[in-house]
């Protein structure tokens, strides 16, 4: 398909913050786009601007069953799926040890599982075109762990680890994958898309006071504008061959550079005993 083409993009999770960004920015370019929102009935505030490019659907991220649904509407609205934008996921900051079942169990079905069933949904019809772009939602905590996000950085390392064998698989087929790795932005992450859970124990109190002040210290002082993440997609989707990773902000970039430092170093300095398990002559 010739870049000059309108596209079509299908974007989870754009009733507003980042993903809304890529619906407006695509549109904007004049590419085809179909969101899904939490909206019950199913409406997007963008859709009176944009009558004829846009489509909206409601989907709860965690209904799976209705994946393959709203797949089959989107691509009968517009003849194609050209980039999937698996955007739909939320945080959760709490203890590791404490934290209940009830508390990560639904940010899995979301964070991830959700996430690779709406690509199972999407990738026949990118296979019969031999083309296709999926973006799959990481975060800066899909690559490092941070403490008090334990299970939210496990939910977006599983991203991770899916998204590059899922691009091995793929790649002959002309679809690309690309992982997005934002850093911190100004959008609703640290405000109403957070669950927290703190616990009183001494044990914990360092992670319980990084829990208790996240949200007042970086709701709205995060380095990163989310108007500016929907034209870096935009971008991104022209590349000829677009990257597997792709982390977002200066701040996401700095802390991959000093984790796979720090990985270097280990590596280096326990060589030695990783070499140690080699069958002997």
């Amino acid at each position: 398909m010739s870049k000059n083409q309108p596209r079509t993009w299908l974007i989870t999770g754009a009733d507003k913050g980042l993903g809304r960004s890529t619906a407006l920015a695509a549109l904007e370019r004049g590419d085809q786009v179909v969101v899904t929102v939490l909206a019950a009935d199913g409406k997007h505030d963008l859709a009176a601007q944009y009558p004829e490019q846009l489509r909206s659907f409601h989907l709860d991220a965690r209904d799976h069953a209705r994946f393959a649904e709203v797949v089959e509407k989107a691509h009968q609205a517009f003849g194609r799926i050209d980039i999937l934008v698996n955007n739909a996921g939320y945080g959760l900051l709490s203890v590791a040890e404490t934290t209940p079942a009830e508390k990560y169990r639904p940010m899995f079905e979301v964070n991830f599982f959700g996430l690779v069933e709406m690509t199972h949904a999407v990738l026949p019809y990118m296979r019969r075109q031999r083309s296709g772009h999926i973006i799959n939602l990481s975060s800066i905590a899909g690559f490092c762990g941070a403490t008090g996000f334990g299970f939210y950085s496990a939910s977006k390392f599983a991203v991770e680890g899916y998204s590059e064998t899922l691009a091995q698989e793929i790649a002959h087929l002309g679809i690309h994958v690309t992982i997005i790795e934002p850093g911190g932005f100004r959008s609703d992450f640290a405000g109403p898309s957070l669950v927290a859970d703190k616990i009183q124990d001494p044990d914990y109190a360092s992670t319980n006071a990084r829990i208790a002040g996240y949200v007042q210290e970086r709701h709205g002082h995060q380095p990163n504008d989310p108007d500016k993440f929907g034209p870096a997609l935009c971008q991104l989707v022209d590349a000829d061959t677009p990257p597997l990773r792709l982390p977002l902000g200066e701040d996401c970039l700095a802390k991959i550079r000093e984790d796979i430092a720090q990985v270097s170093q280990s590596l280096d300095k326990w060589e030695a005993l990783s070499v140690s398990t080699k069958v002997s002559d």
